[in-house]
């Protein structure tokens, strides 16, 4: 891989979607090892997957990921700490906005 050069693969992956009241998530687990590094997009392919009130779906799905190039991986890392900073200035509360 280059320094400015991006390359696409593909890989399968099981995608779970868990709307319940203890949980509401959605992973994708890559069944092959594929490993996302800093940079790296993930698109899943296929129609959206809804899951109801009070349940988990779990789909067999194919995914496309798009590795960053070399210099997208070191600005990422070098990045990186400020943008997870900007999370940190966030918090959840239990109030109505109105």
């Amino acid at each position: 891989m280059g320094l400015l050069t991006r390359t696409r693969e593909t890989a399968p992956c099981v995608v779970t979607i868990s709307h319940r009241f203890e949980e509401l998530s959605a992973h994708v687990k890559f069944t092959n090892g594929a490993v996302v590094n800093p940079g790296d997009t993930v698109q899943v392919q296929g129609p959206e997957i809804m899951a109801a009130f009070g349940e988990m779906v779990e789909e067999d799905r194919t995914a496309v990921i798009t590795r960053a190039s070399k210099l997208e991986q070191l600005w990422t890392r070098a990045t990186g700490d400020f943008e997870f900073m900007e999370l940190c200035e966030f918090s959840f509360s239990e109030e109505v906005m109105s």
